[in-house]
């Protein structure tokens, strides 16, 4: 998998705290993770979103919690602490007094569908809360932020593989353009304050832990039950799969290195796209049996195919992945299975 500086922290970062919102979520709990094996003093804020069960978010904080309080590597400090970011004035008066290296901005309502029943929620949990933690960034001193982004802003319009040059202004669904809105803010929050500001375009990630509202974790679990499985539109539909740790190791080290750049944007992908005809394949290869399905049109604001350009993120992230897509599969199923059991 991708790898990174996974030593003690400095000593000027190990003084200050990385704070990371979004902390219980899928991507958030293992950023805080590898964070803490690194040394880090890391602060994590969620506000539980009823979008996806409670309960689930608190066995990320579980696993978050057991790698800080004994893991042979665990080197860090962990706090956390259950707030909505979108409540500045709380927001600011929590984190007053902490010395604070930098922000990980993870937390927002994520999902193309939903965005389109509930623009309003999308634009509040995304557009608004990132507008807070930017400017508590500014008035909290911080040292730099880095915030999340989706391959979502490409729409369905752009040449692949994408590049981070390429034009984004035609996002296709509100949870895209919500994202999109986000790296505009993040370019005028660095041109007025010259904070290091990076935005991170994720590539559709699994792996353990992924969100059950995802397509892998929905089909695994169906396919454990042995139950039937609905796909939205042409098997020949593609996405670019990437598996949890090289994400992480992907955000960790442009937290490490955005003060290089100023304003940065980077894609975390495979730049391995994977079919949906592809998918049911290997998902019944895990299973060990052929995957019952049914086809459906496909549904609005779906893009047609994500393919991340790694380019750039190689060259001035040193972002290797390097999880086989079968490899992660397993391990993704592996992960369920022992929750079920």
């Amino acid at each position: 998998m991708s790898t990174w500086n996974d030593q003690p922290a400095s000593s000027s970062s190990a003084e200050g705290v990385v704070l990371v919102t979004g902390a219980a979520g899928f991507i958030g709990s293992h950023v805080c993770a590898a964070l803490l094996r690194a040394g880090h003093r890391v602060v994590g804020l969620d506000n539980f979103d009823a979008f996806y069960p409670r309960a689930i978010k608190q066995r990320n904080l579980r696993r978050i919690e057991v790698q800080a309080s004994g893991g042979r590597s665990t080197l860090g400090s962990f706090e956390f602490i259950e707030r909505d970011i979108t409540d500045e004035k709380a927001l600011l008066a929590t984190l007053e007094g902490r010395p604070l290296d930098g922000i990980i901005h993870l937390a927002a309502r994520a999902g193309v569908r939903p965005s389109i029943d509930d623009p309003v929620g999308y634009a509040h949990a995304n557009v608004t809360a990132t507008a807070c933690m930017l400017h508590a960034a500014a008035k909290l001193n911080a040292r730099r932020i880095v915030i999340a982004s989706s391959s979502s802003v490409y729409g369905d319009n752009t040449k692949a593989p994408f590049r981070e040059d390429a034009d984004v202004s035609q996002p296709i669904s509100p949870y895209a353009a919500s994202k999109r809105a986000c790296e505009l803010m993040g370019y005028t929050h660095w041109h007025l304050t010259k904070m290091p500001t990076a935005m991170l375009r994720f590539f559709t990630v699994y792996g353990p832990g992924q969100r059950p509202d995802l397509a892998i974790s929905q089909f695994m679990r169906k396919a454990m039950n042995d139950e039937e499985i609905t796909l939205y539109g042409d098997l020949s539909t593609s996405r670019d799969y990437t598996y949890i740790d090289d994400i992480v190791a992907g955000v960790v080290s442009a937290y490490q290195k955005i003060d290089r750049f100023g304003y940065r944007v980077w894609n975390l992908g495979n730049s391995s796209p994977v079919t949906l005809g592809g998918l049911i394949e290997a998902i019944g290869t895990v299973a060990g049996r052929a995957l019952r399905t049914r086809n459906l049109p496909g549904r609005p604001g779906d893009v047609q195919h994500t393919y991340a350009s790694l380019d750039r993120a190689k060259k001035e992230l040193d972002y290797t992945p390097s999880v086989a897509f079968l490899k992660g599969l397993r391990m993704q199923w592996d992960d369920l299975r022992s929750q079920q059991g």
